[in-house]
């Protein structure tokens, strides 16, 4: 767990033997299982979580439907970032799609460490700028492509999506009705096939 924790934090930073071990110490593991929710609508996200194994996505409740966000996997880094740096109470819900191992950290061990080693700030600062490039992409891809091309580069820059998640959670990702999806699906196959 160390080195991936640790080669994942290097993507961002380059941090020194010391730093490496100040930041696992502040780390809880979690698991969860397929299905079991990390955060509910209403919870004040506090933490922010290394996805070690498994899949998780963020979801919202609209108009009485479930309508996905994001999905992240191994490797990867997930908050709700608002909650996270208003201490306001979420709006997303956070569910593992796999079971999960997640390591933990607090918003005020983050700060902690901070005050010790400033690469962290850094750290915190690139994080939150992948957040926010994260969202200006997904808002983008939903506001000038059409159905058929959302789901083409998802194909394309996001294989594990299509690998690993219900087509049901890809319809609602791709802000569309499991039933468009697969009519897109079976034009393509029929093109790919002549």
């Amino acid at each position: 767990m160390k080195n991936t924790v640790l080669n994942a934090l290097k993507n961002y930073v380059q941090v020194n033997e010391e730093e490496g071990e100040a930041f696992i110490s502040i780390l809880k593991e979690k698991k969860l299982k397929r299905k079991e929710q990390l955060i509910r609508q209403g919870d004040v996200c506090d933490f922010a979580v290394f996805i070690f194994k498994g899949c998780l996505r963020y979801y919202y409740i609209q108009n009485g439907e479930d309508c996905t966000g994001q999905f992240f996997f191994e490797n990867g880094w997930y908050s709700d970032y608002e909650s996270f740096l208003s201490g306001n109470p979420s709006i997303q819900n956070i569910e593992a799609l796999e079971d999960c191992v997640l390591y933990a950290f607090t918003r005020k061990d983050l700060e902690n460490l901070y005050i010790e080693f400033p690469v962290f700030e850094r750290f915190g600062r690139l994080m939150a700028e992948r957040a926010v490039l994260g969202l200006m992409k997904k808002n983008e891809i939903l506001s000038i492509y059409t159905h058929e091309e959302r789901y083409l580069q998802l194909i394309t820059e996001r294989p594990k999506v299509i690998e690993r998640v219900s087509l049901k959670h890809i319809a609602s990702y791709l802000g569309m009705k499991p039933e468009s999806l697969s009519r897109i699906r079976s034009r393509l196959s029929k093109k790919q096939n002549s």
